[in-house]
């Protein structure tokens, strides 16, 4: 019978059981690293920034943008610019729209929209009064390039329906985009990079891995998609430092981040994304690859909100009170992943440190492993420090953890990886 009870007693020693409920975590950098180097926007509309694959189901996210317009009924311009196919695009798109109540259009500007001159009807008169009288836009998914193409003159000026939308938003209305169309979104976007390892390997240049978006966030916060199906949020970093970026936010497929005019960011969707700090972080521009210490990263999921200004963080509702004490972790023994850029890898990574007994974790990324030369990939390297919190949900697994410091530096990987015995 007393083994029996302490059987009992030593199992609910490793279930986060409810604590009293919780102040707002605070992730904050020392003020002057925080303070944007050119004044923000003033606007008094919302953002929805979708990570891309955004499914017709997900009620949530469109029925948030529906809301933000306006409502049922309100009118949505829908801009096809980004995608290959943008009859096609629009066409599906509008019809998510109305399916939730909006009443929406399709905006003919896109470069490969055939029989139309997008030169043309980007300056249009009435097109852009039309857009400017919606209660949102709605950028499609694609090629960002093909979005600031169609919507910025050649000497870096907007055309009549960008200020449109300028207007739309500055008056109080949502700005939406997905994949690419959330790349826009900040005043430096991803623009024809490589992939991530020959990126780290060899740096980012201006122009070519990136270029100027249309800057709807403000010039302070960097923004990137299908961030954890793809592992992009390595990317993300070294584009940061680059374009002195304190500040990132990347959200992941079939989610949203949406940001109201005090900067308030909610997390809506299907899973949720990153914030990445690098405004304490040390680069050594002197060695020939990407190398940095002391990048601060956190998960948000769906249901958290986030501050942009106070960087004051608030759970879901159903992880309140589910803060992860230290000494009270469930898991035990090494955390580690040898292929961190894959699928969700970092996230589910995070969580295993934050929720076990270690103090730190390691995720390694490399090429391909039947290579018959010695090549360079790199180590990242996770830690916890006194500012690292974690919450877990109440009802399901689901977790959100704040401020994970991560170095990342080159490492030799032998070829080939592996023989056979």
């Amino acid at each position: 019978m007393l083994v029996t009870l302490l059987s009992i007693l030593l199992a609910a020693s490793l279930i986060h059981l409810p604590t009293a409920a919780q102040e707002p975590d605070t992730l904050k950098p020392p003020p002057e690293a925080s303070a944007p180097e050119k004044p923000l926007p003033v606007a008094k509309g919302s953002l929805v920034i979708i990570g891309g694959g955004l499914r017709g189901d997900n009620a949530d996210v469109w029925s948030k943008i529906v809301s933000l317009a306006g409502g049922r009924g309100a009118r949505i311009a829908v801009f096809p610019s980004a995608s290959g196919t943008p009859e096609k695009a629009a066409e599906i798109i509008i019809g998510y729209l109305k399916k939730y109540g909006a009443d929406a259009f399709a905006v003919p500007v896109a470069i490969r929209l055939a029989g139309s001159d997008y030169r043309k009807a980007a300056e249009d008169a009435a097109l852009a009064e039309k857009i400017r009288k919606s209660g949102g836009v709605y950028f499609a998914g694609g090629d960002q390039s093909r979005i600031t193409k169609a919507l910025v003159r050649e000497d870096g000026t907007r055309t009549a329906a960008l200020e449109a939308v300028w207007d739309l938003y500055r008056r109080g209305g949502v700005v939406a985009g997905t994949s690419a169309g959330a790349a826009i979104m900040s005043s430096t976007m991803f623009h024809n990079p490589r992939a991530i390892l020959p990126m780290l390997r060899s740096g980012i240049t201006d122009g070519q891995e990136v270029a100027p978006g249309l800057g709807f966030i403000g010039d302070d916060v960097f923004v990137d998609q299908h961030l954890l199906v793809r592992g992009r949020f390595a990317r993300m970093i070294p584009a940061m430092l680059t374009k002195n970026y304190k500040l990132g936010l990347g959200i992941d497929e079939d989610s949203a981040f949406v940001i109201n005019a005090q900067r308030e960011v909610e997390v809506i969707g299907y899973s949720g994304g990153l914030l990445i700090d690098t405004s304490q972080a040390v680069w050594d521009k002197s060695k020939p690859d990407f190398n940095v210490s002391n990048v601060r990263i956190s998960y948000l999921d769906r249901g958290d909100r986030f501050n942009i200004i106070t960087h004051s963080f608030t759970p879901a509702p159903d992880k309140a009170g589910g803060r992860i004490e230290p000494g009270r972790e469930a898991l035990r023994g090494p955390v580690y992943s040898n292929d961190i850029l894959g699928n969700h890898a970092v996230v589910q990574l995070m969580e295993r440190l934050i929720d076990s007994d270690q103090e730190e974790a390691i995720g390694v990324a490399s090429g391909n492993p039947r290579g018959t030369t010695p090549e360079i990939g790199f180590e990242f390297r996770f830690t916890k420090t006194p500012e690292s919190v974690g919450y877990i949900s109440g009802i399901a697994e689901a977790y959100s953890v704040l401020n994970i410091r991560l170095d990342v530096r080159p490492i030799d990987i032998p070829r080939p990886l592996y023989k056979y015995r």
